[in-house]
């Protein structure tokens, strides 16, 4: 009976009089002996390659890729000898995840590495369009360099990304010639914030920039390369059904098709973005993993019963492993044919090793499948650990998966944990009813509890409406736009396709109908300030926590590790100013603690991101100051305590300016004489990136850098130095182009 009664508060029974009458080092003991005994500890090895990958993106300089490889291959030798001892062994293990981890993400950024742009430059280029995104007005276009005029070949991108105000004569897989005002990829407008240079670089993108003129088709210099022409037919395919599919639906509801059918995303407006946003179902409009479970599901489950119909093959071979077999290939050509974005290929990677545990006898959704896909993600595409695609996809998918071990954990071992058994009296039937619904709720609240630290981290808000919002775009998702995408696809070439488009947008009618009265709903949207760094790693080991470990005792470890991270979470910085890199505007705290931004020229994505950060709901353009004071020499701006921050744009204000302002902002360089208590020039931003100034009580300043001193990273190269070891910004003084809002939202957002 005692050892029952321990089985019992092991499993969650009695926990307060098992503690009472146990010792509690002896209930840990055992509580971890289980865990060990059911191989959980070995889940952790994901979580340590993932704090790896992370550890190598803090890193400041570019490590010795040869030494981190020697250093994972010593810890393999090391936790190999040391099988024998469990506790060694464990740490060992843990030590080269963590090792692998690091170098892993050291050998993708030598495998991509590619040429990045040293200032502005206007460039006459050749090239193939690998990739065309149409849009209302214009359109944005991937095109691999073939040749870029005089620009010389050390810094000449191979790949570009440019926007234009027409749509071009061409599509994908044309040889075309323009003329192009190319940047480099900006960094983080504020200190912490979204890198779309390091994402451009894993990309292979190594500028961005608009046409001059048209873009006009040209006689190639060579073939182009089998992976172009390929990618290049899908893209040409793509394009011509989401232009079908939007305009049989019209209005942002065939946008949002087309963005559920293709993956393109381009015709939706600013507005109805918002609005799916605040409801809480952005990702109804990205190819996330239920989208490709449910078409691999399809393929399963259409394959296995057309093969059945044969009782030769039924009952002499085995139908269901050749069914999961079809299911993959389906699923691959829907990544493909969906854009292969990092959310598709992260769902896809799921899925086939869902698909290849049925094929080899296993069973398929399980903790240890889950990290075994975290594991090749690490390996393939170590960079995605960093994006909310890949946090959100991977806890939600965690939540559900720890959900159904518990549930497997309470059945009797006789039931069929995949059938219900309805009895015949009423309350049988209604049980049996309600039964789905409940359980598509009971599936949203674990997994938002689960990504709920992620999409405060990264977005800044929360939606607490979102148990209404995420059922309705899985019923959507579910009964709509994956059979209607497939079934529509397949009728498309026959030109039988518009009923089919013409039900979907019947569903998302409906749930944008509903998106629209949880927007309005009072308090539809949480607005959160940013985190302090530390806040994201603490509460990212409690997420871990609660969904690896099975014992309660042991899940109780989450605790702490939330705590910190919600501390963290609560005590993240509040600038009192910051300013871009690129030094044209600043955003600094009004007399009433709001965000306001100066300068002659706004821009509104930066001005998005400072208020977000801030927990500021307000649409930027309101957060543009009014009584700023601006001629031909800059702009000027009040700072709390009665101070000054000055934007000088000519130097024939550095004189006035530099004696009376705390803060000098300029995209020119300062005079030596500059005795302002902080001057931030084009030398000095090079440097430092970003920055966030705090002033306290006594006009004392503190200020915190996006770069460190020394970085010098491939996506982020130490400025070069002068004779006088002032740092120098190389080339052309100029501002770097703002990342596309298109590209700074979540590729894969999961319910």
């Amino acid at each position: 009976m005692k050892g029952a009664g321990r089985a019992g508060v092991l499993a969650g029974v009695g926990p307060v009089a098992a503690v009472a009458r146990l010792d509690l080092r002896a209930l840990y003991a055992e509580a971890f002996a289980r865990e060990v005994e059911e191989r959980r500890l070995s889940l952790w090895i994901a979580v340590a390659a993932i704090g790896g990958v992370a550890l190598y993106f803090a890193a400041d300089r570019e490590p010795k890729l040869w030494l981190s490889g020697a250093i994972a291959g010593a810890f393999c030798v090391l936790a190999f000898l040391a099988r024998g001892r469990p506790i060694a062994f464990a740490a060992l293990v843990g030590l080269a995840a963590l090792s692998g981890g690091f170098f892993s993400a050291g050998w993708r950024t030598a495998r991509v590495a590619t040429p990045t742009l040293d200032h502005i430059r206007v460039v006459k280029l050749k090239g193939y369009i690998e990739e065309l995104d149409l849009r209302r007005v214009g359109a944005r276009m991937v095109l691999r360099v073939d040749e870029a005029g005089d620009m010389p070949t050390p810094i000449a991108p191979r790949r570009v990304r440019v926007t234009m105000r027409k749509t071009p004569d061409a599509a994908a897989g044309d040889y075309v010639a323009l003329t192009a005002r190319l940047l480099p990829p900006a960094h983080a407008v504020l200190p912490g914030g979204y890198d779309f240079a390091r994402d451009a670089f894993f990309s292979g993108v190594g500028a961005v920039g608009s046409t001059y003129g048209a873009v006009v088709k040209a006689p190639p210099s060579q073939s182009a390369p089998l992976s172009v022409r390929v990618y290049a037919a899908i893209d040409r395919l793509r394009n011509a059904l989401a232009a079908r599919v939007d305009a049989i639906i019209g209005g942002d509801e065939g946008a949002i098709a087309a963005a559920m059918v293709t993956g393109k995303r381009d015709f939706l407006s600013e507005d109805a973005k918002d609005l799916i946003r605040e409801a809480g179902i952005f990702h109804i409009i990205t190819i996330s993993g239920l989208q490709m479970t449910l078409v691999a599901g399809i393929f399963f489950w259409t394959a296995r019963r057309l093969l059945a119909l044969s009782p030769t093959l039924a009952l002499n071979y085995p139908i269901k492993k050749w069914a999961a077999a079809i299911a993959m290939f389906g699923a691959f050509a829907y990544d493909l044919c969906t854009g292969s974005r990092v959310g598709t290929e992260r769902a896809l990677i799921m899925t086939l090793i869902v698909l290849g545990a049925v094929i080899v006898d296993r069973r398929a959704l399980t903790m240890r499948n889950l990290a075994l896909a975290v594991l090749v993600v690490v390996a393939l595409e170590p960079e995605a650990v960093l994006g909310v695609s890949f946090q959100l996809s991977f806890a939600a998918v965690g939540a559900l998966v720890a959900a159904l071990e518990a549930r497997l954990d309470r059945l009797d071992p006789a039931d069929d944990p995949f059938l219900s058994k309805v009895a015949l009296a009423p309350a049988g039937l209604v049980q049996h009813l309600l039964e789905k619904p409940l359980a598509l709720l009971t599936a949203t609240f674990f997994a938002t509890s689960a990504t709920a630290s992620f999409m405060a981290y990264h977005f800044h808000d929360l939606s607490p409406y979102v148990l209404i919002g995420n059922p309705l775009t899985l019923t959507v998702i579910e009964f709509f736009a994956v059979p209607g995408a497939l079934i529509g696809t397949a009728l498309y070439p026959l030109g039988l396709d518009q009923p089919v488009w013409i039900y979907v947008g019947l569903g998302i009618k409906f749930v944008l109908w509903a998106a629209r009265h949880i927007a309005e709903a009072p308090g539809s949207t949480l607005h959160l300030r940013a985190f302090a760094p530390y806040a994201l790693p603490f509460l990212s080991l409690a997420v871990a926590s609660a969904l690896i470990w099975r014992t309660w005792l042991m899940r109780a470890t989450a605790i702490p590790f939330l705590v910190l991270g919600l501390i963290g979470a609560t005590s993240g910085a509040r600038y009192d100013a910051v300013i871009p890199p690129d030094g044209d505007e600043a955003a600094i705290r009004d007399a009433d603690g709001r965000i306001t931004v100066i300068g002659k020229r706004f821009n509104v994505y930066a001005a998005s991101q400072w208020l977000a950060a801030d927990g500021d709901g307000r649409d930027p353009s309101e957060a543009r100051a009014v009584d700023q004071s601006c001629d031909r020499l800059g702009c000027t701006g009040a700072l709390p305590q009665g101070l000054w921050l000055a934007i000088v744009e000519n130097r024939l204000a550095f004189d006035e300016d530099c004696r009376r302002a705390l803060i000098i902002v300029t995209r020119l360089t300062a005079p030596p004489s500059c005795k302002a208590a902080l001057v931030l020039d084009e030398n000095r931003l090079a440097a430092t990136g970003a920055v966030g100034v705090t002033i306290d009580e006594e006009g004392r300043l503190a200020f915190a850098a996006d770069r460190g001193v020394d970085q010098d990273r491939p996506w982020s190269p130490a400025p070069r130095k002068r004779r006088d070891d002032r740092i120098e910004r190389p080339g052309e003084t100029g501002r770097p182009v703002r990342p596309d809002p298109a590209d700074a939202a979540t590729d894969d957002s999961p319910p």
